[in-house]
């Protein structure tokens, strides 16, 4: 966990991580079914969530035993880089929240090609060339403590948060947390969405400093914190962590002004041993009785319910495309975080 003003120096550790030179280090691992042939599943998204629909895959495909392996989303493309270049074992699928990562996999020529009806059937927004494809849809969302915030306190637009660090900065000193860009590969991709798309995007970076808040790593850390009460808010958190979590202490809106929407992508490495089996979990993940699952676990979030729903005019899907290949230039990385130091130390001076 860091305070944000203290984001520049993993300017030099993420472009030491994006070289694929830093160590990995897995988060967790699980096997499901007892078949002969191994099926090797990296993904970032929480075993927990998952279990039930992999092992129900086990369950209908007897032959297969599925490894399954949580990664971070940083050292997870660090790990599929390596494996395109065969300096280390593949995988035979990657699921990734980082999609950013897995447009560049696919351009750098690291996918195989799936001819799926059920994959060719997704919107163009959640495909490309055949070899990545989105599996989920998931918005970031602001969440809030109950007890703390009462929900017609909870700021429903980026300006109406602004104006609320602005007027009550001791109550959220050190209580608002939020991805951390370095360590968090989700993180970045949400902080450059909103550096394209938010007028608001400068100031809230000078609030979110002069309150002190909080940057950490993993979505289920921070949702845990807003539920202890150790942040009364939590910024741009991926929602299926919300609305997977029963807890009665924590609540989420979807911002009005601009919501952004995630598809978690799927590919199967060009270097994978078991690509037939990898192409029968695609399509299992994208049937619809799988997809009525995946939205109990919350990751297809229901953007047109009645309680919950989000105006089209205020969705901001991040498409499967090339255009994410920018978010990679090494560049532009470096130029999101300079934005970021300069305006930590223009909001708490020299």
């Amino acid at each position: 966990m860091i305070v944000l003003r203290t984001l520049l120096p993993w300017l030099m550790a993420l472009a030491f991580l994006v070289t694929g030179a830093a160590a990995q280090e897995m988060e967790d691992r699980a096997e499901f079914g007892s078949g002969e042939t191994r099926l090797l599943l990296r993904s970032t998204t929480d075993i927990a969530i998952l279990r039930p629909v992999i092992q129900l895959f086990a369950d209908r495909n007897p032959d297969l035993t599925i490894v399954y392996e949580q990664w971070g989303s940083n050292d997870l493309f660090a790990l599929s880089r390596a494996g395109c270049r065969e300096e280390s074992e593949p995988a035979d699928a990657v699921f990734s929240s980082a999609v950013q990562h897995m447009v560049w996999l696919v351009n750098a020529a690291c996918a195989r090609q799936v001819q799926s009806p059920l994959a060719s059937a997704l919107p163009p927004a959640r495909r490309w060339r055949n070899e990545l494809w989105g599996i989920t849809t998931e918005p970031a969302v602001i969440v809030y403590n109950k007890a703390a915030i009462s929900g017609a306190e909870v700021p429903r637009t980026r300006f109406a948060l602004l104006d609320a660090m602005r007027t009550r900065p001791e109550f959220f000193r050190g209580r608002i947390a939020t991805y951390d860009i370095g360590a968090s590969g989700l993180g970045f991709l949400f902080a450059y969405a909103d550096s394209l798309e938010a007028t608001s995007f400068g100031s809230l970076l000078e609030g979110f400093a002069r309150i002190e808040a909080v940057a950490t790593c993993c979505s289920a850390e921070i949702i845990r914190g807003v539920a202890e009460g150790r942040y009364l808010m939590a910024y741009n958190v991926l929602g299926s962590y919300v609305l997977g979590d029963q807890s009665a202490e924590i609540g989420f809106i979807l911002p009005e002004d601009y919501t952004l929407l995630l598809s978690r992508a799927y590919m199967i490495p060009r270097q994978a041993r078991q690509p037939e089996a990898a192409e029968r979990l695609l399509d299992f993940l994208l049937s619809t009785p799988v997809q009525a699952q995946l939205a109990d676990a919350g990751l297809v979030s229901p953007i047109d319910d009645a309680e919950n729903g989000l105006a089209p005019s205020a969705r901001r899907f991040i498409p499967l495309s090339p255009a994410l290949l920018v978010a990679m230039d090494r560049n532009r990385r470096a130029a999101l975080f300079a934005i970021w130091d300069d305006a930590f130390r223009r909001a708490t001076g020299p």
